[in-house]
């Protein structure tokens, strides 16, 4: 099976980040002839070290990655893929497919959308929809949290794995090392907070140097890492400590180890897509930052999987789960959601595992993607 992935890395690396987690699972798990089509190799390098911006194409991970440019290379017969996957809302271009229409077996064309929560993606999943002129459709693929969607991408032994750096003083030792972070262990809380900008931070971060318990605080580069180094000038060095605070700026680190990162931490702050679906198999406290849409469009995004993810949980988890999300996502002071929080910290954390066993039990994306494009490619083939 041969596949051609177009990615747009829109902005916060959300997008390349989730297609080079699909494209190396097809790869390695699936046995697939995998093509990434990217059109910024400079963000993809953040998250994968070994790209080199400047090669129109390059194997990475036994995944041939080509640039995307405004001017496709010259495309002949056999570069026929077998499916082509149109991923996150971007546009594959006219030239492409129309060399796709020009085949007696065309390839399956896949739409590849957005994570969502709500009950609507049930009834669109895996519908068709026929291109106006050309004599192409195209499928839409939901990834979700039910049985009724394509599921979430998880790698095969990947929440083994992340049991394991959990459970361990001795992994976590080593991970922190790698990080340069030699002291991490000292602290009797760590937190990693990647998020988008938070106007009202301060009182919360200064409830953290105020508290009994010592806090690391982990900031991934991004906005709200920016933002921090404004706040706090000493931040420039890359870390800022104050009473029982300390704050530490990361830099851009390859995906595995930021799954770790989520695992060796007890509470995890993600943003987007493809963080928070890490963050379900870390097993740890999160919350999560939708991305922001305007007319706060994106809250009923948000209210949607929090009534999936807290369907039996206690009311009174319920409640300060709510709170503290709704209050982070409109940017509010969230120091008295926070503490609330952490009085439920220890039935949260049963809570997720749960909900994660819960999820464990549905077929993986990229599996679910896998058996759709397959199944519909030998009946189009056999009618044919």
């Amino acid at each position: 099976m041969r596949c051609d992935l177009f990615c747009s890395v829109v902005d916060n690396f959300g997008d390349i980040g989730i297609c080079w987690r699909l494209a190396r699972q097809l790869q390695s798990e699936h046995q697939w002839q995998v093509t990434l089509w990217v059109d910024d190799l400079v963000s993809f390098q953040k998250i994968c070290h070994s790209i080199k911006p400047n090669l129109a194409s390059q194997l990475q991970n036994e995944v041939l990655v080509r640039h995307w440019t405004v001017v496709l290379p010259e495309l002949t017969e056999s570069d026929r893929p077998d499916l082509v996957i149109e991923a996150l809302a971007c546009t594959i271009p006219p030239s492409y497919l129309q060399w796709m229409a020009s085949f007696t077996d065309k390839p399956l064309w896949l739409n590849l959308e957005y994570l969502s929560a709500e009950d609507w993606v049930h009834g669109c999943h895996a519908l068709p929809s026929p291109h106006p002129t050309l004599p192409l459709q195209k499928y839409f693929f939901f990834p979700g949290f039910t049985e009724q969607t394509g599921g979430l991408l998880r790698e095969r032994g990947l929440v083994d794995s992340l049991v394991k750096s959990r459970n361990s003083t001795e992994l976590q030792q080593q991970f922190w090392q790698k990080l340069g972070l030699l002291d991490a262990m000292n602290y009797q809380q760590k937190i990693s907070l990647f998020a988008y900008s938070q106007a009202q931070i301060r009182p919360w971060l200064e409830q953290l140097a105020n508290a009994a318990q010592t806090t690391l605080l982990l900031v991934p580069q991004g906005q709200l890492a920016t933002d921090l180094t404004q706040l706090f000038s000493e931040l420039q060095t890359g870390r800022f400590d104050h009473n029982s605070l300390s704050i530490r700026i990361l830099d851009f680190m390859p995906q595995p180890m930021y799954d770790e990162l989520l695992a060796c931490c007890d509470i995890n702050f993600v943003r987007g897509e493809d963080s928070v679906i890490r963050a379900h198999w870390a097993g740890k406290a999160f919350i999560w930052q939708i991305y922001r849409q305007e007319e706060q469009a994106h809250l009923i995004k948000l209210q949607a999987f929090l009534d999936k993810y807290l369907q039996h949980a206690s009311q009174e988890q319920k409640a300060c789960i709510e709170q503290l999300h709704m209050a982070w996502n409109l940017e509010q002071d969230i120091s008295t959601e926070f503490a609330t929080f952490k009085e439920f910290s220890e039935q949260i954390q049963l809570h997720n595992k749960k909900w994660q066993e819960y999820l464990i039990q549905q077929q993986d994306l990229a599996s679910n993607l896998v058996r759709f494009a397959e199944n519909k490619l030998i009946m189009s083939r056999n009618f044919s």
